[in-house]
């Protein structure tokens, strides 16, 4: 069992920045781990992947360039640096988890966060 926290989520100016935090407990060391989005009226979108080792990562086209996808293993955390935000970008913003990449990038991780808001005004 990987059990997962967000937190970071806020208001933002559009060109602004925020960083996400995701706390992990349960193993998480082993994991690849992600993020998801969904606004009110659309469906859940992914965002970025990271192998449990960080050397492999996945972006969502609309994100590539301006996120990035870290982890700390020492600290059972996984990040996501959000740079040069758009009104677009908004959204609420979940952490995942899953033994295997590919079932992250694909939608269906193994375990999800309670998620956290994310705001950017225009």
């Amino acid at each position: 069992q990987v059990n997962l926290v967000e937190s970071g989520g806020g208001l933002v100016q559009a060109g602004g920045s925020l960083r996400l935090s995701c706390a992990a407990s349960g193993g998480f060391i082993t994991y690849a781990a992600g993020w998801f989005r969904q606004a009110p009226g659309e469906e859940r979108e992914f965002v970025a992947a990271i192998s449990w080792t960080g050397g492999i990562t996945r972006y969502a086209d609309s994100v590539k360039g301006r996120f990035i996808i870290s982890r700390d293993n020492a600290k059972n955390m996984a990040y996501l640096q959000m740079n040069s935000l758009k009104p677009e970008d908004t959204a609420f913003y979940y952490c995942a988890a899953d033994l295997a990449v590919d079932s992250i990038v694909g939608g269906i991780p193994d375990y999800w966060g309670p998620g956290t808001q994310v705001t950017v005004s225009s």
